[in-house]
C-alpha cells in the first residue's frame, strides 16, 4: 500500500474510489473495499469514478473490443453500486497529459478529501499517479492511497538471493509459491462493501451523480454492429457471468461445440462424477495445448479487465483439491496445478513489467537482439494479419483473433513465431496488432508472450528453436476441426492435407500458397539472430 499523506488534512464530505481498466469488479477489490471501510468509519459517503482517456487508448494500442468490454462491464458495475446507494460517474478526458489535474478538479468539486485506487504498473500510468500524489500534497487537502491488487503476490516481493527480480519463470515459480502462505494472507478476499446511507439520494451534489450514464461507445473506438454482437455472445459482461464461467471451468465437462465463436454460458454443460479428473480443469494438464476442443478457461478477458480476481481463481481451485483449503496445488502433474501455474505466469510477466520498465517502452529485454535485421514486407505483414499466409494453423489462428478478439495461447505462440522467425518481421508489429485486436489485451502478458516467441525477452525460447508450424499444427489440432472451422476453404479437407495442403489442392480450393518455405526461412532466422545486424 502506498500513501500520499497531507499535512493537517481537513475532513471532507466524501471518499472517492477511482476505478481503472484492470479492476472492473466490486467483489474482492482491495482499493474499493478499503475506500468503503474508510467512508463508513468517517461517516461520509463513498463515490466511484471512472475516467475514459482516448489518448491513452491510442498510445497503448487498446482495441475497440477492449473498450467496448470495459463499457459493458461499467454498466453492470454502476447498476450494482447503485443498489448500495453508491453513485458511479464515468467521465471522459481528452488530453492524457492533464488527466491528473482533471482528477483533482473532480475531487474539489465533490469536496472529497480521500482518494483510493489500485496500482497500475505501466510506466505512463505510474507517472500519472505520482503526479496525482504530487498535486494532492501541494494542495495539502487530499490523501491518496494506492494499493496493490492485480497480482497475487506484490511485485518486488519475489526476489533472487542477490535481491533482484527474476527473469526466468521456473525459479520465479519456486520462490513465488512460499509467498502464498505469507501474512497477511495474499489470497484473502477483500471485505464486502458497505452501503451508503439512502440519504445520499437527496444530497445537492451527490444525488445527481446517480443520473449520469455510462456511454455506449468512445469516439474512435466504435465497433461495427456484427462485431459488437459477436463480442457480446462470446464475452458476456459482468461479475456474475465471470463467476459462472469460472464455475463451469472447474466443475463441468468439455463440449466440442464450444471451441469456436460460441456462447460460453449456453445450456448443455454437464458435471462429471469425478471433478478432479474429468472436468475441463481436471483434463487441463493433458489437453491444454489442444485447440480443437474446449480445453481452456477462456477467463483471460475477465482477468485482464479485473472482472474476476486472480485470488478468487486460486481460492476456487483450493476448494476442489484433496486437501481442501490447506495449500495451493501448483504441480505439473494435475490440471489444477497447471492452471495455477498459468496464473503464476501472469504474475511473472507483471513483475517483469514493474521491475524492468524498458519492456513497456518497446525495448527487448535482451538488448543484444535490438539490432536483429527485420524484413519490411508490408504485403506479408498484411497477409499474416488477414490469415492468408498459406499455412493453415497460422491462418486459422489469425482468423480466430479477427473474429473473436481472442486466440488459444498455443496458437498465439505459433502465429507469433511464424511472423517473427519465418517472415522475419519485427515482433513489435505483431505485439501492436494483437493489442489492437484482442479483447484480453494486457501489456505485460502480451509483451511477455511476443518477446518469448521472438527470443528477445525474459525466459525466452532460444533463438535456434523455431516452431515448425506444420508439426505444431498436427499436435495442436490433430483432428483438423479447428482449421476447418476457421478456414472455410479447407472445410472439406481431411487427413494430413488439412495441415499442409498440396499446391494443386490449395489452388483448386482458392487457398493461398505459403508465403515462404519454412526450412529456408528457418535458416535465415538463425543466421540473423546469431549475428545481429547481418542480413
Amino acid at each position: 500500500m502506498r500513501h500520499c499523506e497531507v499535512v493537517e488534512a481537513v475532513r471532507g464530505e466524501a471518499v472517492v474510489y477511482w476505478m481503472r481498466m484492470e479492476d472492473l469488479r466490486i467483489h474482492d477489490n482491495r482499493a474499493l473495499s478499503l475506500a468503503s471501510a474508510y467512508a463508513n468509519a468517517e461517516g461520509v459517503p463513498l463515490l466511484a469514478l471512472f475516467v475514459l482517456s482516448p489518448q491513452d487508448y491510442i498510445a497503448h494500442d487498446r482495441s475497440a473490443r477492449r473498450i467496448d468490454f470495459t463499457l459493458r462491464n461499467l454498466a453492470h458495475i454502476k447498476e450494482s453500486l447503485a443498489k448500495l446507494q453508491i453513485p458511479m460517474v464515468v467521465i471522459s478526458h481528452c488530453h492524457r497529459g492533464t488527466l491528473p489535474e482533471r482528477i483533482m478538479t473532480v475531487l474539489d468539486g465533490w469536496n472529497a478529501k480521500q482518494l483510493f485506487a489500485n496500482i497500475e504498473y505501466e510506466v505512463d500510468e505510474l507517472r500519472r499517479d505520482v503526479r496525482v500524489c504530487e498535486l494532492a500534497c501541494q494542495r495539502g487537502t487530499v490523501k491518496c492511497t494506492f494499493v496493490h491488487d492485480k497480482c497475487i503476490i506484490v511485485p518486488g516481493t519475489v526476489k533472487t538471493k542477490e535481491d533482484r527480480g527474476y527473469s526466468v519463470y521456473s525459479p520465479f515459480l519456486r520462490a513465488w509459491l512460499p509467498h502464498l502462505t505469507d501474512q497477511p494472507d495474499p489470497l484473502a478476499c477483500a471485505p464486502d462493501l458497505q452501503s451508503n446511507s439512502p440519504a445520499i439520494r437527496q444530497h445537492g451534489v451527490y444525488g445527481h451523480l446517480f443520473d449520469t450514464d455510462v456511454p455506449e461507445h468512445v469516439e474512435g473506438f466504435e465497433l461495427a454492429k456484427d462485431d459488437a454482437e459477436i463480442m457480446r455472445t462470446c464475452w458476456p459482461a459482468g461479475e456474475v457471468a465471470a463467476e459462472e464461467m469460472l464455475r463451469r471451468w472447474l466443475h463441468t465437462k468439455a463440449r466440442s461445440s464450444q471451441f469456436g465463436a460460441a456462447d460460453p454460458l449456453s445450456d448443455g454443460a454437464t458435471e462429471p462424477k469425478n471433478q478432479l479428473k474429468d472436468s475441463r480443469v481436471g483434463k487441463y494438464n493433458d489437453a491444454r495445448d489442444r485447440v480443437d476442443a474446449d480445453t481452456t478457461s477462456r477467463l483471460s478477458p475477465y482477468l485482464a479487465a479485473g472482472v474476476v480476481s486472480a485470488r478468487q481463481c486460486i481460492r476456487a481451485t483450493m476448494n476442489l483439491s484433496v486437501n481442501k483449503n490447506t495449500r495451493v496445488d501448483a504441480s505439473r502433474e494435475t490440471g489444477i496445478g497447471r492452471w495455477v501455474q498459468e496464473l503464476a505466469w501472469r504474475d511473472f510477466y507483471t513483475h517483469v513489467l514493474a521491475l524492468f520498465p524498458r519492456v513497456s517502452m518497446g525495448r527487448p529485454f535482451i538488448e543484444k537482439f535490438a539490432n536483429v535485421s527485420w524484413e519490411t514486407n508490408e504485403d506479408d505483414l498484411q497477409a499474416w494479419k488477414d490469415g492468408r499466409t498459406g499455412v493453415p494453423i497460422v491462418d486459422a489462428g489469425m482468423r480466430q483473433v479477427n473474429k473473436m478478439g481472442w486466440m488459444h495461447n498455443r496458437v498465439r505462440m505459433i502465429t507469433a513465431m511464424y511472423l517473427v522467425k519465418d517472415l522475419m518481421i519485427d515482433w513489435r508489429l505483431g505485439e501492436k496488432y494483437f493489442m489492437e485486436t484482442l479483447i484480453d489485451g494486457d501489456l505485460a502478458s502480451n509483451n511477455g508472450g511476443w518477446q518469448w516467441s521472438a527470443s528477445t525477452g525474459v525466459d525466452p525460447v532460444p533463438y535456434f528453436r523455431i516452431f515448425n508450424p506444420y508439426t505444431q499444427s498436427k499436435k495442436a489440432d490433430p483432428t483438423g476441426d479447428y482449421i476447418r472451422y476457421f478456414v472455410p476453404e479447407l472445410s472439406k479437407v481431411f487427413g494430413e492435407d488439412v495441415h499442409n495442403p498440396p499446391a494443386k489442392l490449395a489452388q483448386k480450393l482458392g487457398y493461398p500458397l505459403p508465403l515462404v518455405q519454412h526450412q529456408e526461412a528457418r535458416q535465415r532466422a538463425i543466421r540473423r539472430y546469431k549475428n545481429p545486424g547481418d542480413v
